[in-house]
């Protein structure tokens, strides 16, 4: 007998039509789902409600999905979002994974495409505990998933937790385009996307708030290093956290 997955998602849209088109697709793989049918009460389950992964609409009545989404994480939730708009300018894209979206699909869309996207996210690796990466005054703990940039604690999303914890991983080394797609991405990511280049904007706009030095250089045509310099040495300490 097959075991159901108990993994549960959050859909939040207007559209019913497409509303019962994923709910109906979704638990045929075996998810259970909940939908909203407004900004309003999507808010409310996405604050007070445990669900493995959200899927947001960005046109939503009482309030828009940007709204939703910083509700959601004020309150300090973490739940992976998958935005869906139909717009697909890169301001959008780029100001979306600024207020705490982990994915971002533009509609219209297949069902399997967006499953894609589902499976990418839910089958993310654990990080690895007990470790703390610091460079100059930004330090990142894979135990508690904390980011802080000197006594400022930093909301990173899903992906650019990964994408930072990877750079520091290979602090002082380039890494390239084709690395980060192949450990912090995966296998379905589109090699022509500028997802990776929206990202690391996001990411350098939130590590270096209140005129932070700079610690992600870009090299043209070979990829992206964190370190103290862009080129020379540089400092870095990695040590195990014995709390528990």
């Amino acid at each position: 007998m097959t075991q159901k997955n108990f993994m549960k998602i959050l859909i939040i849209d207007d559209e019913r039509a497409i509303t019962e088109f994923l709910k109906v697709g979704l638990e045929t793989r075996l998810f259970d789902v909940e939908i909203a049918y407004d900004g309003e009460r999507g808010a409310f389950l996405g604050r007070t409600g445990n669900y493995d992964l959200i899927i947001l609409d960005y046109n939503l009545p009482k309030l828009n999905g940007a709204e939703v989404l910083k509700e959601i994480r004020y309150e300090k939730k973490h739940t992976p979002v998958i935005m869906l708009s139909v717009r697909s300018e890169i301001i959008t894209k780029k100001e979306i994974f600024e207020l705490g979206a982990d994915d971002y699909l533009t509609k219209p869309f297949l069902f399997e495409e967006l499953f894609l996207h589902i499976k990418a996210i839910l089958k993310r690796p654990a990080k690895t505990e007990g470790t703390v990466f610091k460079i100059d005054n930004l330090t990142l703990s894979t135990k508690t998933n904390i980011v802080r940039r000197g006594s400022r604690e930093l909301y990173l999303t899903r992906r650019e937790f990964t994408l930072l914890e990877y750079l520091m991983r290979n602090r002082g080394k380039i890494v390239s385009r084709q690395q980060i797609l192949e450990q912090v991405w995966d296998y379905n990511a589109d090699p022509f996307s500028n997802s990776i280049e929206a990202h690391i904007t996001s990411l350098r706009r939130k590590l270096n708030i209140n005129k932070n030095r700079n610690l992600i250089y870009n090299f043209p045509g070979r990829g992206y290093k964190m370190a103290l310099k862009k080129l020379g040495a540089y400092y870095l300490t990695n040590q195990t956290d014995s709390e528990e």
